[in-house]
């Protein structure tokens, strides 16, 4: 029995040290960066700027692969099902705090790793150029006096700008379904409909706004956030306008399946520190109108956690949870 009991010692031993050994020699073999949606939006040019970034800091080949489908769960679920050994990490996204409300998923932020935030783009208030709503305080005044009459689109139903919109009008005593949610298949169709008079607000990113913007065919009224947009520095924040706390947005952030090695997790957040805080990554996202943002490991869980928290709250008042 002792022999026995000495011979899985030494086992344990043995794999301990064998772990902590592939630990520091972590890596020597290319890491594959997943995320959620097809190519050609704004994750996946996100990705692909931090995975280039992290070649060069790592040293080896960064492969980004796309796995979109339902809704965002495919990919999500890639990541958490992933083996924790730091050769497989993922690019999250705002709809993590999101699927499990609707019943699409039972992950959740705290199923990850959470490695660093690299991206936040606020929710703004967006109406047409030609608008007669000049300040957001008219079209709140408007929302208020004839509930149900003034239309907003942005995504479909339960989508992220939906909510940001509801959120926004219950923050100020509002009815969150003031203002009418039109379903969309996205930004750009809903800022086609706002331009044409279909719609009365469009509460999308500014960057997902921008090119109508900077046409001269919209106009932002306020952005949901604690600080104006390095985009439209001259856009007010909603609560220097409003006095209302509330933010919303899209974000996106770095993690890796529950369970990645301390070490291992530490490298990491120094390289996408290193990779946020650089010029070659501000350059790209200040040309792309990304807002750029940071926090790592537990400042970055707490911000999920956060953000999981002001979906489920707006969502249910909505009646869209089901969790």
């Amino acid at each position: 029995m002792k022999r026995f009991t000495l011979t899985k010692m030494a086992a344990v031993a043995v794999l301990a040290m064998v772990s902590a050994t592939a630990s520091a020699a972590w890596p020597n073999r290319p890491i594959t960066l997943l995320l959620s949606w097809s190519p050609g939006g704004g994750t996946d040019a996100t990705a692909r700027i931090i995975g280039s970034l992290m070649e060069k800091e790592l040293g080896t080949p960064v492969n980004v692969v796309n796995r979109p489908g339902g809704n965002g769960v495919v990919g999500n679920q890639a990541m958490a099902g992933a083996k924790p050994d730091g050769y497989t990490i993922g690019l999250i996204s705002v709809e993590i705090s999101m699927q499990h409300h609707m019943a699409l998923t039972k992950l959740t932020p705290s199923d990850y790793t959470p490695l660093a935030l690299m991206n936040f783009d606020p929710s703004g208030v967006t109406v047409g150029a030609n608008s007669k709503y000049k300040k957001l305080q008219d079209l709140l005044d408007a929302a208020k006096a004839n509930p149900g009459k003034l239309k907003a689109s942005g995504t479909g139903e339960g989508g992220i700008w939906q909510l940001a919109l509801a959120g926004m009008l219950n923050s100020l005593k509002i009815k969150p379904d003031a203002i009418r949610w039109v379903p969309s298949n996205g930004a750009a169709p809903a800022m086609l409909e706002l331009v044409a008079g279909g719609v009365d607000v469009v509460p999308v990113s500014l960057p997902e706004a921008r090119s109508l913007i900077d046409a001269g065919k919209a106009k932002p009224l306020a952005v949901m956030a604690d600080k104006p947009a390095g985009l439209y520095p001259n856009v007010p924040t909603l609560k220097s306008v409003t006095g209302s706390d509330w933010t919303m947005g899209a974000w996106r952030g770095i993690v890796a399946p529950k369970g990645l090695p301390a070490d291992i997790a530490a490298k990491y957040e120094k390289v996408l520190d290193k990779i946020n805080h650089s010029q070659e990554y501000k350059d790209f996202m200040t040309k792309q109108g990304y807002g750029i943002a940071y926090a790592s490991g537990k400042d970055f869980a707490d911000f999920m956690a956060k953000s999981d928290a002001d979906m489920g709250k707006i969502m249910k008042t909505l009646g869209l949870a089901k969790d």
